[in-house]
């Protein structure tokens, strides 16, 4: 075990360098000693997106080695000439694939740009639109206004030569990230809800109703159930003996009454039983959709970088006015004078969603903290961030509320 630690750093490096090496051979026999790019060669998609796969394997395996040999080097202080050479032939193949820049010296179009030199725009992936960096929103005030700024930089790359170029460019990454997060919401709406629905009915409804069919006895699955049915069976006979009262048709016997009373409440025991089934079947129903929605999330990290960056992009895009109605509508909605209404339909629906008991007690109380404690973090929102990134919005918003 001493050995085996003691040689951690050569191995760690030697690992590295191995897939250094891999990824130098990959170059020299597939891309004629070019990097692993869609402007090296003329390959398929399918087949530069297998390459692309190797490369990123191997560059995750040069980074997880290379921070394990400067751990392990940094605890056994060795040093040796070989080791200085593997490691120059490291940083030769992997200069090439990483992307440096300065937030304050580089516009969103220079980083495109250099996105593009890296990745055919007729192959390229969802992935390659991470690279894509928005430009902070939060920067150090210089002599003139950044607006001013902002104004001699459009019009400077306007008259470049590549200028169209960088349009074209700028439009099919925007595209791309548009498709991309449309499909990613249909996805994680869709997904969800057939999972939940097919599995209701082919798999969890059979097994209940054979559970309560081998029970016979269990109707209603809580008290509320209970006196719905007994309200909607009292209605029933009081609307029977109106109608004998007013002679709609002919007077009913009591033989007869009694008769159609029995079938009412067998109805009404049938439509209670399905409610009950129902009801635990939403339950396992529910947990196998949540894990299908947990399935896509895990798996959908790079389109979930895709759509952070189009949110922001939509959301520093819209007008200050557009803010302060949004975050006005938002909050009357959840927090506002009308919001405990809503939240009450809300959660008396979720109750019986899943066959609970609509317990008024905790709907008051969750309406009487939830939204307080709602309306506190829209407010510190409001304070800590809006006032800074958008002191005008800010400004449209407390002339609204006024």
């Amino acid at each position: 075990m001493n050995q085996w630690f003691l040689d951690t750093p050569e191995r760690a490096l030697l690992e590295a360098y191995k897939a250094a090496q891999t990824i130098k051979n990959i170059e020299a026999e597939y891309f004629g000693h070019q990097k692993i790019s869609a402007e090296s060669v003329n390959y398929t998609e399918n087949v530069m997106s297998y390459w692309q796969g190797c490369l990123n394997q191997n560059l995750t395996i040069i980074k997880v080695r290379l921070a394990e040999f400067q751990l392990s080097r940094s605890l056994l202080n060795i040093s040796n000439s070989a080791l200085l050479e593997k490691l120059k032939f490291i940083d030769e193949v992997v200069d090439k694939y990483t992307f440096r820049y300065e937030p304050g010296n580089y516009s969103n179009s220079a980083i495109i740009s250099e996105n593009q030199k890296n990745n055919n725009g007729n192959n390229q992936r969802p992935d390659s639109l991470n690279l894509v960096k928005v430009q902070p929103i939060s920067q150090k005030t210089g002599v003139l206004p950044r607006s001013i700024g902002r104004t001699i930089n459009k019009i400077k790359s306007d008259f470049t030569p590549q200028a169209e170029e960088e349009f074209v460019r700028n439009f099919q990454i925007s595209r791309r990230r548009t498709v991309t997060t449309i499909k990613f919401f249909l996805t994680i709406i869709i997904v969800p809800l057939l999972t939940q629905q097919l599995s209701k009915q082919l798999l969890i409804n059979p097994i209940v109703k054979n559970i309560q069919g081998e029970n016979g006895t269990q109707v209603f699955l809580n008290s509320q159930m209970q006196e719905e049915a007994l309200s909607e069976l009292n209605l029933f006979q009081k609307r029977l003996k109106f109608q004998n009262l007013i002679h709609q048709h002919p007077p009913l016997s009591l033989e007869a009454v009694e008769e159609s009373t029995k079938e009412k409440a067998i109805e009404i025991a049938e439509e209670s039983r399905h409610k009950s089934s129902d009801a635990i079947s939403n339950i396992f129903a529910d947990l196998i959709s949540l894990f299908a929605f947990a399935i896509i999330i895990v798996n959908s990290k790079k389109e979930i970088l895709v759509v952070k960056a189009f949110i922001d992009e939509l959301v520093y895009g819209i007008s200050d006015s557009a803010k302060a109605f949004l975050i006005i509508l938002f909050t009357d909605i959840f927090v506002g004078f009308h919001s405990p209404h809503g939240w009450e339909v809300l959660l008396e629906g979720f109750s019986e969603h899943f066959g609970l008991a609509a317990n008024r007690s905790v709907i008051f109380m969750f309406i009487a903290t939830f939204p307080v404690i709602l309306d506190t973090i829209f407010k510190y929102w409001i304070f800590r961030y809006l006032s800074r990134l958008s002191p005008s919005a800010l400004a449209t918003l407390k002339e609204m509320n006024e």
